[in-house]
């Protein structure tokens, strides 16, 4: 042992200090990588901020464990646990018809309270003998999705069902609230536009067709399938309808939103008094 201290220029009080050392920083990822299963569990897609900000909130201090952003993004990394993300698009929005268009209102500009703007759209869901359609309402502000409903076509009716939904769980009702939409149909047909005026909301749709215009909406539809397992095809429109249930719940409940100053869009919708957020921040 001494002759082999003396080629590494080490004590053999030092030697056994670094192996001290080593064991413990083994022992250190061991638990961070046992915490960082339990949050995928629930949450399979959590991505490496989210994480970090997820040990640092008092479990990496609670075991004495220091660890930075870096050293957490490298620990996932050497697992092979990095999440590889999918892009795919198919269209929803019909925008040529024959009813009135309405101005944008918001203008990509940033909500400052919950309920203030809405934004709604439509994403598509596959199964293995057909396509289904997620109808979503999202406030602006939490990022909650405070509407939803799974149809199994395109009619106007699916997103109303939705809007029902939003309109009934209201927090703020007394708050004035815009609904922001593209040009689709289903959200400048008759029905629709009756039901928001008659709850004194006002109409506001985008101009350009460009996803920036609508970019909460967007975002919302991105997170649902990459991280929620949303891609994937299913068995029958029962299990998607089960998939998209308990996927919304944990977006609410459980997953953490950066521009929600990494709280969860439920917590940040109750608690918009106290979880201030930039107003700086722009919707796109």
């Amino acid at each position: 042992m001494d002759n082999l201290c003396a080629v590494f220029g080490y004590t053999r009080q030092a030697w056994y200090s670094h192996l001290r050392s080593v064991r413990l920083c083994f022992l250190e990822q061991e638990i961070v990588l046992e915490k960082i299963y339990e949050i995928r569990k629930e949450l399979p897609k959590t991505g490496c901020i989210k994480l970090y900000k997820e040990l640092n909130n008092g479990f990496l201090q609670g075991h004495g464990i220091s660890m930075g952003r870096d050293a957490v993004f490298n620990l996932v990394r050497s697992q092979g646990m990095l999440i590889k993300t999918k892009k795919k698009w198919v269209y929803t929005t019909n925008s040529f018809h024959r009813f009135k268009v309405h101005a944008d209102l918001v203008q990509r500009r940033a909500a400052l309270c919950a309920e203030e703007i809405w934004v709604s759209d439509i994403t598509y869901l596959r199964t293995s003998a057909c396509f289904v359609y997620l109808c979503l309402i999202t406030d602006a502000y939490s990022r909650k999705i405070v509407g939803y409903h799974l149809a199994t076509d395109l009619k106007a009716i699916g997103c109303i069902k939705a809007l029902k939904q939003a309109l009934k769980g209201r927090l703020y009702p007394d708050r004035p609230l815009i609904h922001h939409s593209d040009r689709g149909t289903q959200y400048c047909c008759d029905d629709y536009v009756s039901l928001l005026r008659d709850s004194n909301i006002q109409i506001s749709m985008t101009q350009t067709g460009s996803p920036y215009d609508n970019a909460i909406a967007e975002r919302v539809n991105g997170i649902l399938k990459m991280e929620f397992d949303m891609e994937k095809t299913f068995k029958n429109v029962t299990q998607a309808k089960s998939c998209v249930e308990l996927g919304i719940h944990k977006y609410n409940n459980l997953r953490l939103h950066a521009s929600c100053q990494f709280q969860t869009p439920q917590d940040t919708h109750l608690l918009e008094n106290i979880i201030k957020k930039p107003q700086k921040e722009l919707v796109y």
